[in-house]
């Protein structure tokens, strides 16, 4: 597999799009639980925006279902939002075109370097995207796409499974990385660490005893083992209580309303690397 070069691309093949082909594996809703999240996180920014915000569906694979579906959940908090998927193979822009509904949902070709046209997004979602390259250009990609945000903007890049039962996702600001959230279909999940297959990149190598990650999944099977009582209400109730539980010893930046959710975000800090 090609290298990520970080720097732009100079002379004959400045248009080249930087990265590499995904394996480019869809399913219609398989990022609804990331989507859910990102309507609520992002809802304040979108409405206050003077122009008509941007947001980018980068790397959405061999169909366009992720970028349509995306496109339908932010105007129910911006109506006149703008979606741009955005794939480095030529064939699957071509095969998106048909459902563009420009100027609301168009297809290009790009990568990495996000082509707008000079904008810059107030969004841009890579979602099962980093998870084909070296751990060691992760944070390149991230400081390129962090670069193409607004003042306020939100880049949101993690994993999850093919019918999207199990995600987890790092959100990071123009000024980088914010919080890790993981979320998950509460009845398939036998203990929250469940979740560790499908770390993103940055840190899934990194889920070994002595790591922040570890530490985190291991407190988290422990509150929820102790939390098992609450099954009899129901695995959400579960869920709740184990966060509860953590939030008492990890830096939880959300509370019950999310918790009730399927998910949990801590801050960054606590788990980096």
């Amino acid at each position: 597999m090609a290298a990520f070069d970080p720097s732009p691309a100079r002379g004959p093949r400045a248009t080249r799009p930087v990265g590499t082909v995904t394996r480019g594996t869809t399913n219609t809703n398989r990022l609804r639980r990331m989507d859910r999240w990102i309507t609520h996180t992002a809802a304040r920014a979108l409405r206050s925006a003077d122009a008509p915000p941007i947001a980018v569906d980068l790397g959405y694979g061999a169909a366009p279902w992720t970028a349509v579906e995306l496109a339908a959940r932010l105007r129910a908090v911006r109506p006149d939002v703008r979606v741009v998927g955005i794939e480095i193979e030529p064939a699957r822009v071509t095969a998106a075109l048909p459902h563009a509904d420009p100027p609301l949902l168009d297809f290009r070709r790009g990568g990495f370097e996000v082509p707008l046209d000079g904008a810059s997004a107030q969004l841009i979602r890579a979602a099962n995207v980093l998870r084909q390259y070296d751990e060691e250009t992760v944070a390149a990609v991230w400081e390129r796409l962090c670069a193409r945000l607004a003042p306020d903007g939100l880049l949101v890049e993690g994993t999850c499974d093919e019918i999207g039962r199990r995600h987890v996702w790092v959100a990071l600001g123009p000024e980088g990385p914010r919080t890790v959230t993981f979320a998950a279909r509460l009845a398939s999940l036998q203990t929250p660490s469940d979740l560790a297959e499908r770390l993103p990149k940055a840190l899934i190598h990194h889920n070994v005893p002595g790591r922040p990650v570890h530490r985190f999944l291991t407190d988290f099977d422990r509150a929820w083992a102790a939390a098992a009582p609450y099954a009899a209400f129901g695995a959400r109730q579960r869920w709740v209580a184990a966060c509860t539980a953590l939030a008492g010893s990890w830096p939880l930046v959300d509370a019950r309303g999310r918790w009730r959710q399927g998910e949990v975000t801590v801050r960054w800090e606590a788990l980096a690397p």
